[in-house]
């Protein structure tokens, strides 16, 4: 495991727990040990492209192409997205809807602002755009436009996000350091937590990352890993996720990896269509013809 600096595992994860008990962020108490209590996660290995099956999904959770009110988060992206149409019309196009705004900052001040926030208090869905995701957590960790993005879930809405977007989901951050993505535990370690307990990595098997995740969960029982390939994503509603899109997603737990199995494969593979626990962690069986 490549680290900028050997930090000892348990000490980033009490880091983590200080950092969010001095936050202004509501943290509600909850049966569900991973997802969140109301709305859906839409979370994207990368290269999205027009990959039908992923676009409709978040149409539908957003409330349809009609109804559905977007914004577009570009902080991951770099300063140039603040004035590029690029990211907005990406959505337009794979989904048809029409009422999308961009987001972007690059001060806390701002993202801590009743102005700043006012098109989330209306949005049915979020949408974080790749690039390095330590950007968002830069700007918009444990402020009020957080706060605001758990409100979107709150009222059934849906949060979705591709790459960076995907990682920044996850409540330990993995490949957040400033220095590259090939540092996996760096300068950034608090995710936004919308999937409580998890590390997520993306671009799995495209760039040959399906082992990185093993050694981390292998020390912190209590994280769940979820590695996604390029076009393709999970759909996480309460403690149930499902798989979108055309490869695999990778879970990561630390049963599986100790277990008698865990040389020859320490993870399981999911492919479109397949539902997993993340309460129990096991795969949901479904019926015949279902």
């Amino acid at each position: 495991m490549k680290t900028k600096q050997f930090i000892p595992l348990i000490t980033l994860l009490i880091t983590i727990n200080i950092a969010w008990g001095q936050s202004p962020i509501q943290v509600k108490k909850s049966e569900l040990r991973h997802g969140p209590e109301n709305g859906s996660l839409l979370i994207i290995g990368g290269n999205v492209g027009d990959t039908p099956s992923i676009w409709e999904k978040f149409v539908e959770l957003a409330g349809g192409k009609d109804n559905a009110k977007i914004v577009v988060v570009t902080a991951a992206a770099g300063d140039s997205a603040a004035w590029s149409p690029s990211h907005v019309e990406t959505v337009k196009k794979n989904t048809g809807i029409q009422d999308i705004q961009l987001l972007h900052t690059t001060s806390i001040r701002e993202a801590n602002s009743e102005e700043f926030i006012a098109p989330l208090k209306e949005a049915t869905g979020v949408y974080f755009v790749g690039g390095r995701q330590w950007r968002i957590a830069d700007y918009y960790l444990n402020t009020l436009t957080h706060q605001a993005f758990l409100d979107v879930l709150s009222r059934g809405g849906v949060i979705a996000g591709s790459s960076a977007g995907a990682s920044i989901q996850g409540s330990f951050l993995w490949r957040g350091d400033t220095s590259g993505a090939d540092i996996l535990i760096g300068d950034h370690t608090q995710g936004l937590a919308f999937l409580k307990n998890s590390i997520i990595d993306q671009h799995l098997l495209r760039r040959n990352r399906q082992f990185d995740l093993v050694e981390v969960i292998r020390r912190a029982p209590t994280l769940l890993g979820i590695g996604l390939d390029e076009a393709t994503a999970v759909w996480v509603k309460g403690d149930t996720l499902e798989v979108i899109g055309n490869s695999y997603v990778a879970i990561y737990d630390y049963d599986a990896i100790v277990g008698s199995s865990a040389a020859a494969q320490p993870f399981l593979f999911l492919s479109h269509g397949q539902q997993y626990d993340l309460k129990n962690r096991k795969i949901i069986q479904r019926r015949r013809g279902e």
